[in-house]
């Protein structure tokens, strides 16, 4: 494995636990995720303060859902913070997506989220989704790519068919990752790591089988050497 593809998702809004994650993962990891719940508690002052010294990227996962103008501004008040992808979600359709990309200018990689790993095919009809969850994922990822987004955030079951059908190019930002043996906890569409590797993710979203574990560190090189011959 020539590079590290593991993103450490820091899912808390604890700041305090959130910088001993950090420190404990941070010599193994290839960046760093933050999301809603630290974002909310702690701001965009707290996430420069956790990353201030931190020499990795950073995925800011805030899922921007709204008009496109609302959107745009959101984007411009976070690309202060440097983050190497942000997040919005392809069901706010072309226009808002396109507004984020012009937004973010290059500075930041646009990901569009198609379905949340949380959902699988018993939660589509309560949505008003016709079809399963891999016509809306295709939907919304062409919907997304043509939009000029860079890539996109999507299960680890549909990696082999987002690559069939939109080549290496898209960066494939992949949640839902689970080690053998594992729980799946609230996750429905779940591949190890190796296997999402093999697939052709880009890169891997791990937060509760790394930082829910006693020794993270210990976690973390357990999922690194698994992946040294994927």
């Amino acid at each position: 494995m020539k590079r590290n593809p593991i993103f450490c998702a820091i899912d808390t809004g604890d700041a305090d636990l959130a910088r001993s994650l950090v420190a404990q993962v941070s010599a193994l990891v290839g960046g760093i995720k933050l999301g809603l719940e630290f974002f909310a508690a702690n701001g965009p002052k707290g996430v420069q303060e956790l990353m201030a010294d931190v020499a990795l990227p950073l995925f800011l996962d805030l899922k921007f859902h709204d008009i496109p103008n609302t959107v745009a501004g959101a984007l411009r008040g976070v690309m202060t913070l440097a983050p190497a992808f942000t997040t919005v979600h392809a069901a706010g359709g072309g226009a808002m997506v396109r507004a984020a990309v012009e937004e973010a200018e290059g500075r930041s990689k646009i990901l569009a989220v198609t379905l949340l790993t949380s959902l699988g095919e018993d939660d589509l009809p309560s949505l008003g989704v016709n079809g399963g969850v891999s016509d809306q994922v295709r939907r919304l990822a062409d919907l997304a790519i043509e939009a000029g987004a860079d890539g996109l955030v999507c299960s680890p079951l549909e990696i082999t068919a987002l690559r069939t059908q939109l080549g290496e190019g898209p960066v494939l930002m992949v949640p839902g990752i689970r080690p053998a043996g594992a729980d799946a906890d609230d996750q429905s569409r779940i591949l190890t790591p190796r296997q999402a590797i093999a697939a052709g993710a880009s890169h891997l979203v791990i937060g509760r089988p790394i930082t829910g574990q006693v020794d993270p560190a210990a976690a973390l090189s357990a999922i690194l050497a698994s992946l040294e011959t994927a």
